[in-house]
């Protein structure tokens, strides 16, 4: 009891940059006086003494804010920060080293008597302020759920997830998911649309395009697309001629890490857990949406350089209608 008592202060030390000793966590931490109580109820219900179980459960209720059935199984050095509000159900299952905050509720959504009703967490998981994880899945280790995100659906390892219904934003498998082959695809198609008349193939059927400076001045650099290598040749530049690639988003797909910096589990300065305040992850919008964003900016600056070109065609004596040109800021918003 002692060992874990001393595991338990420890690890708010390391996760809880306002824990100033031992002394202040033992006495004014609700998070850790919940999880003491509840040992102890926890080993009343597996000795069948239910009703007392159930009553010192109640008095750790009324102490901390915090409400967990005795029949939950909590792992080791588990935090919970703050943590008023908290509900964690009867058949929930908590692994080691989870941090959970304020206002979570770890909850069913089914009322058959016996059945698995609760979530379980896996190992490392962080839950975020004010999420609800309902149901008798399972979210994977070192899984992030994100302030106020309903959980419905099972999480895999690594990933984080947000919203109402909770959607991954991050997720590091094997193999790329469907979004990301598909977000791809459709990067590499444009890419293949916007080249100019002057592109051509390589010798193994890669093709490539002449890239310029937004001045439109003459630059000695080919990006080959599907490899992101550069071949150095010269070529003679066109207004028409576009100097985007799919490299850039190519990027954003890769995690959020281009955003960020950071990989799932990733050690960041002085936080260890690799996660931000709250589970949320300023730098792991959904990859798909990153990559629409890049598409309408570049759709943008396209109607720009036509509409320079309508210009410079009615200066020189030409009948030429403006274009209406894209609000990117707008449509910006639209995807968000």
């Amino acid at each position: 009891m002692l060992t874990e008592l001393r595991e338990n202060i420890d690890c708010i030390l390391e996760r809880d940059p306002a824990a100033r000793s031992r002394l202040e966590i033992l006495t004014c931490y609700p998070g850790l006086h919940a999880i003491m109580v509840h040992r102890l109820a926890h080993r009343l219900w597996k000795g069948n003494w239910h009703w007392l179980a159930r009553f010192i459960s109640h008095l750790g209720r009324m102490l901390t804010g915090i409400e967990i059935h005795p029949g939950a199984q909590i792992g080791r050095r588990v935090f919970i920060d703050h943590g008023f509000g908290v509900v964690i159900g009867e058949t929930a299952e908590i692994g080691d080293d989870c941090t959970i905050y304020q206002g979570v509720t770890l909850g069913g959504t089914r009322l058959y008597k016996g059945a698995k009703r609760h979530p379980t967490l896996g190992k490392g998981v962080v839950v975020g302020a004010g999420a609800q994880v309902l149901g008798g899945f399972t979210v994977g280790d070192h899984a992030r759920i994100g302030s106020n995100a309903v959980v419905v659906k099972p999480v895999p390892a690594g990933a984080t997830a947000v919203g109402n219904p909770a959607r991954i934003v991050e997720h590091q498998p094997e193999k790329s998911s469907a979004a990301e082959s598909s977000a791809q695809g459709v990067l590499l198609h444009a890419t293949a649309m916007s080249r100019p008349t002057g592109s051509g193939t390589t010798a193994d059927g890669t093709t490539v395009a002449p890239a310029v400076t937004h001045a439109g001045e003459d630059t000695s650099a080919h990006v080959v697309a599907s490899r992101g290598e550069t071949h150095s040749t010269s070529s003679s530049t066109s207004p028409c001629a576009s100097d985007w690639d799919a490299r850039p988003l190519q990027a954003l797909l890769q995690q959020g890490s281009a955003a960020s910096g950071v990989s799932p589990g990733q050690e960041t300065g002085n936080n260890p857990l690799g996660f931000s305040a709250y589970a949320v992850d300023p730098g792991a919008n959904d990859p798909l949406v990153r990559v629409l964003h890049e598409l309408i900016n570049h759709a943008a600056e396209q109607d720009a350089r036509i509409a320079s070109l309508c210009q410079e065609l009615q200066k020189l004596g030409s009948n030429v209608d403006q274009p209406a040109v894209i609000d990117a800021s707008r449509l910006n918003k639209l995807v968000d």
